[in-house]
């Protein structure tokens, strides 16, 4: 059986925002330890989940779909998701698929935290992406 070729970590800052260090590949395999992370920094004080991207060395359609599941999960508990260090081609992935409305992304760290200090209340967050549009 193929196995996933990512390794992540967990942590929080200032106890309100969980960071999920991503190093490797992103795709169905890492489904397990993605989920797993989330659910390690998901406690009730945490208003924002924040990944990191910026070892991440690939990511497919399927990894995609790992990320929407957790900006789904995030959003019911009322979390918003950020996201720093994605490479310009993955920027530009998040902008044709419109993840970019729904998770915002930074240059670094430091500027997601900034951005998440700055944010104040942490108020519900719906992903503009799932909304249905009609085509004449």
């Amino acid at each position: 059986m193929p196995e996933a070729k990512v390794t992540m970590q967990a942590r929080t800052v200032n106890g309100i925002a969980g960071i999920i260090d991503i190093q490797g590949e992103l795709n169905a395999f890492a489904e397990g330890i993605l989920m797993e992370m989330y659910n390690t920094v998901n406690t009730p004080n945490i208003h924002a989940i924040i990944l990191n991207f910026s070892e991440m060395e690939y990511m497919n359609s399927s990894g995609i779909g790992l990320i929407v599941t957790l900006l789904i999960r995030a959003n019911r508990q009322k979390q918003r998701l950020f996201g720093y260090g994605l490479s310009e081609h993955y920027q530009n992935i998040f902008q044709l698929t419109r993840l970019n409305d729904s998770i915002q992304l930074y240059a670094n760290e430091n500027e997601a935290i900034k951005a998440l200090r700055s944010a104040g209340t942490v108020t519900e967050n719906r992903p503009r992406f799932f909304k249905r549009r009609e085509t004449r």
